[in-house]
């Protein structure tokens, strides 16, 4: 058994990032955190894709509420981020601007409708003193999971 405590940090917009959060959670037993902005997204999608469309290139890092958790008691991360064009959402950037995870073993999975793009490179890129690995690509078609739930809980099993 795995000793090494392990915190699963994610943002959601849609949901589908935090279910499987959740599930990795009852799965594994460990410690949960959402991170969310300080200003809400519009909760109009067709607002957030005209205000967010240059993600990729803005590299935009938001003011996200402050986090109560103690990081260094953890060394795992799970990192759960929706793909905003090509990359991580900008929350998720934040969190990973504001916080030195070096030392620790950093495990992305990315929630998303089509391409992926730069979303696990941008994540080894803020985390250079991190090992990143066993990423894993959800993909999603709306709110309908694309991606087997086998080999969904095949690869939580792997955590």
């Amino acid at each position: 058994m795995d000793n090494s405590k392990k915190l699963i940090v994610y943002f959601t917009y849609t949901n589908n990032t935090k279910r499987i959060a959740e599930d990795i959670k009852k799965k594994l037993n460990c410690d949960i955190l959402e991170i969310k902005p300080v200003k809400p997204y519009d909760t109009d999608y067709d607002t957030v894709v005209r205000l967010e469309q240059n993600n990729e290139t803005s590299k935009k890092t938001p003011d996200i509420e402050k986090i109560d958790v103690d990081l260094s008691k953890y060394d795992e991360i799970i990192l759960g981020s929706p793909v905003w064009w090509y990359t991580i959402a900008p929350v998720i950037r934040t969190f990973l601007k504001q916080n030195d995870l070096s030392g620790k073993k950093v495990m992305p999975f990315a929630t998303n409708g089509g391409w992926i793009g730069r979303t696990f490179k941008e994540i080894e890129d803020l985390c250079p003193n991190s090992i990143v690995e066993n990423e894993m690509n959800i993909v999603f078609e709306g709110n309908n999971m694309q991606t087997s739930k086998k080999e969904v809980e095949e690869w939580i099993n792997t955590l």
